[in-house]
């Protein structure tokens, strides 16, 4: 499949610096990379145009990043969030916490963020304590925890270690425990095994 160029106007982790003229999949540019503003096609004219506004555009960056910057001081080593969720008894979610609600999550305590920048490789779907970075620039990230729990009661036993373990997950649905109960259809065909065995010996007899 053929690539696009395209010229990052900021740091996209994995591809480059602001600047730099990187290739990429189309769909990659026109669904995410064009419409966020985040590159320009690398045609000629949109490169004299960048260099044009490269120091403006820098300056931009170095005030936004500063303002990121202060914004992970504030938020500090230890930032957590609570999201409230029902869960089994063995502790698994009745569906699941998304970057989405992370964000919402963290709006509430104070910081504003867009779910993209929520790096969460995938949904919790557990209680407990997990930890997530968060990119408040592309130059900047902070790691947060996001604790899931059922009552607030339980978020705070579990920040300061003391909540209880889940119990014992119950046995799954028949349907999916195949495998153990193939061993009694096993042992009911063990007579019909030994028919042929009777009847060789009787037949033996008759012939004696």
């Amino acid at each position: 499949m053929s690539q696009m160029d395209v010229i990052l106007l900021q740091r996209i982790e994995a591809l480059g610096q602001m600047g730099d003229v990187v290739k990429v999949k189309p769909g990659y540019a026109r669904n995410f990379l064009l419409p966020t503003k985040k590159a320009l096609r690398a045609t000629k004219e949109n490169l004299a145009y960048f260099e044009k506004q490269r120091v403006q555009l820098e300056a931009q960056n170095l005030k936004l990043r500063a303002d990121a910057q202060a914004v992970g001081e504030k938020m500090g080593e230890n930032f957590a969030v609570v999201i409230i969720r029902t869960a089994g008894e063995s502790g698994m979610l009745y569906g699941s916490v998304s970057s989405r609600d992370i964000a919402a999550a963290m709006k509430e305590a104070g910081v504003t963020v867009d779910r993209t920048q929520v790096l969460l490789s995938q949904p919790i779907k557990a209680l407990g304590l997990f930890k997530t970075r968060v990119a408040l620039h592309p130059e900047v990230s902070v790691t947060i925890t996001v604790n899931v729990a059922q009552s607030a009661e339980e978020a705070k036993l579990q920040a300061e270690g003391k909540a209880p373990k889940p119990q014992a997950e119950a046995a799954p649905p028949a349907e999916l425990t195949a495998p153990a109960e193939e061993a009694p259809a096993a042992e009911a065909e063990a007579p019909a095994e030994e028919k042929p065995a009777k009847k060789a010996k009787k037949k033996a007899k008759d012939e004696a």
